[in-house]
């Protein structure tokens, strides 16, 4: 029920915000509207306030806004209240409005969810300089080594971490090109990565040299020595711990032996022996682990100024995708469609709600520049006609529009088709029903 209450919540704000800005654009220029519906097919609850209807209809993955004298086929009396009437700019305004509405949501609510501040990986924002090779790797396989720095991949500059994991994540299952800086020199190689998880995510196995962080502590081993949340362990019996997953690893094989973690603590460095007890088939201290961070706190004009230059760098990534789907560089499987979204909102909504609306503004961003692509059917199909019009300097015929506009009903078809798969094969026990994908 939470995955449910979840996608509805983020699916009608986005589809309120986008159909609100087509409303507010065609009542500022006059044009009459019939119609503000959340949802298509029947309708579930309406009422009508002057001219409009308004209404919640019983498919809720979309909304319209229908406008007097929309289209050229609906009746019209040549009023100048009627969409058609008005100049191509007020229709290019109109038809753009439920977009950048939607951009303007991303941008609003990712720089409320920034003012927050909170706690980020300390790693994030340094330079890629490897700290951590996972045996078998991608990586191992082609000799890369602690202490050697990605600094690009493919044609892309690499200038931290957070880039690495981007440029990589985005080319699961593919032959990249790395520049690798080691003792003052560079060299380059080409290594294939591998698609991990549910959605497929580029990975070349390797991680940053960083200690990992005792996060919470319950009553155990852990706690009894001393161990306490926020110390930093540096070593286990003396050995460097650069990772998480190593800490970890150690911990499991100690059980019922004392083993001595060197930990930092205020500036402080402190040995703490504790010996991990045995429950299943590992040992465990009753700790929680998790990577160093580090505080980050903006001020309000900085969380407006960081939340821009994300949503842009996030828009950036989002044509990057698109044109990696039309080169074969970026995988069909790192698409999701409603399933997806509905799984990930409850999962969302389960860690609090800043990483509910951290999604939300995610697929508002999408939802604002993927519907001003130029594909008939899209806002950015309907302002690509309009723009044809005007360099031709005359109006399409019906037949003409009606081509244009299935074509475009076509593409998005096959797309959903697609999306709508990706979705169900991540969903275990219908998979199993797929015996090619076994």
């Amino acid at each position: 029920m939470t995955y449910l209450l979840a996608f509805l919540f983020v699916l009608g704000v986005l589809i309120f915000v986008h159909e609100l800005g087509h409303f507010l654009a065609a009542r500022f220029h006059g044009v009459r509207v019939i119609t503000f519906s959340l949802g298509f097919g029947p309708k579930l609850l309406k009422f009508t306030r002057g001219a409009t209807e308004y209404c919640i209809s019983a498919v809720p993955l979309g909304g319209y806004v229908k406008m007097a004298g929309e289209s050229p086929d609906d009746p019209r009396a040549g009023q100048p209240d009627e969409f058609l009437s008005k100049t191509k700019w007020q229709r290019f305004q109109i038809l753009f409005a439920g977009p950048l509405m939607n951009i303007i949501l991303a941008v609003v609510i990712t720089a409320v969810v920034l003012a927050q501040g909170g706690q980020i990986p300390v790693y994030q924002d340094e330079p890629a300089v490897l700290g951590v090779i996972v045996p078998e790797s991608p990586a191992a396989k082609v000799g890369l080594s602690p202490g050697d720095q990605i600094v690009r991949v493919d044609d892309e500059e690499i200038e931290t971490w957070e880039d690495l994991d981007i440029a990589i994540g985005m080319r699961p299952d593919r032959d990249v090109s790395l520049v690798v800086r080691r003792d003052g020199g560079e060299r380059a190689l080409t290594v294939k990565t591998a698609a991990e998880g549910r959605y497929e995510i580029g990975s070349i196995g390797v991680g940053p040299n960083m200690h990992p962080m005792i996060a919470r502590t319950e009553a155990g081993p852990g706690e009894r020595a001393g161990l306490k949340a926020g110390d930093i362990v540096t070593a286990v019996d003396g050995i460097p711990i650069a990772s998480r997953a190593r800490l970890i690893e150690m911990i499991s094989k100690s059980a019922g032996r004392e083993i001595a973690l060197t930990v930092m603590r205020g500036g402080e460095e402190l040995t703490i022996r504790a010996t991990p007890e045995l429950q299943g088939n590992r040992g465990m201290l009753q700790v929680l682990i998790s990577d160093a961070t580090k505080e980050f706190s903006p001020t309000p004009l900085e969380a407006v100024r960081l939340s821009v230059e994300r949503n842009i760098e996030s828009g950036g990534y989002i044509f990057k995708t698109l044109g990696g789907l039309f080169t074969g560089e970026t995988s069909v499987r790192q698409l999701q469609g409603p399933v997806g979204i509905a799984q990930l909102s409850g999962e969302s909504a389960e860690l609090g709600w800043a990483a509910l609306f951290s999604l939300m503004a995610m697929l508002s961003i999408n939802l604002g520049i993927l519907n001003l692509m130029p594909v008939p059917v899209l806002d950015g199909g309907h302002i690509l006609i309009m723009l044809l019009e005007g360099i031709a300097r005359r109006d399409f015929s019906m037949q003409v529009k009606e081509k244009m506009l299935l074509a475009g009903f076509v593409v998005l078809m096959m797309l959903m088709v697609t999306v709508i798969y990706n979705d169900l094969t991540r969903v275990e026990w219908i998979e199993r029903f797929m015996p090619w994908r076994n």
